[in-house]
């Protein structure tokens, strides 16, 4: 095993989007909408660790490049119709390397804490999906999952709800 030899390469600005899905009770989504979970607001919880999970990738992938992020976002959002939780991550940074890793492992942990804080209601749950959307920037270029938003409007039980990008399910963390 080894870590790859970067130093050579350019810095360029990489950009990567992870999507995560976490298919629960619409009992437990209803209390998570209404904030009605004993441990407070799963969503907001979520954000903020999916934001630090992108900021400590290194440390729990050992072969991953320690890099300075420019960003990190993720949203959380809960789609009671369809059962599921919708999570997206996306991470910036200007290096030699790209952060799909970062904007994967953001996406997991995000999905994991709302688990972690829904466990009460639904030990049923399930992480049904964890996958890279999109990445742009390094040698390779710009990269989409051919059938992301086929796969999203699918996963809706009214299409019309359907959107590539999920914004937080209550209000956004950004208003």
């Amino acid at each position: 095993m080894k870590m790859i030899d970067v130093g050579e390469k350019e810095r360029t600005s990489r950009i990567a989007v992870a999507r995560a899905e976490l298919r629960c009770s619409k009992e437990a989504l209803k209390l998570l909408n209404e904030g009605r979970l004993e441990k407070g607001d799963a969503l907001a919880a979520a954000r903020i660790s999916g934001i630090m999970a992108a900021k400590h990738t290194p440390a729990l992938l050992p072969l991953c490049h320690t890099i300075a992020l420019a960003g990190a976002d993720v949203d959380v959002a809960a789609d009671e119709p369809a059962g599921l939780v919708r999570i997206e991550a996306r991470v910036h940074a200007i290096e030699r390397t790209g952060v799909e890793m970062e904007a994967l492992t953001a996406a997991c942990a995000a999905a994991l804490t709302v688990y972690d804080m829904m466990k009460r209601y639904d030990r049923g749950m399930e992480l049904v999906s964890l996958r890279l959307v999109r990445k742009s920037g390094g040698r390779s270029g710009e990269w989409h999952r051919p059938d992301e938003e086929e796969r999203t409007r699918e996963s809706s039980s009214r299409p019309e709800e359907a959107a590539p990008a999920p914004r937080s399910a209550k209000k956004s963390s950004k208003t």
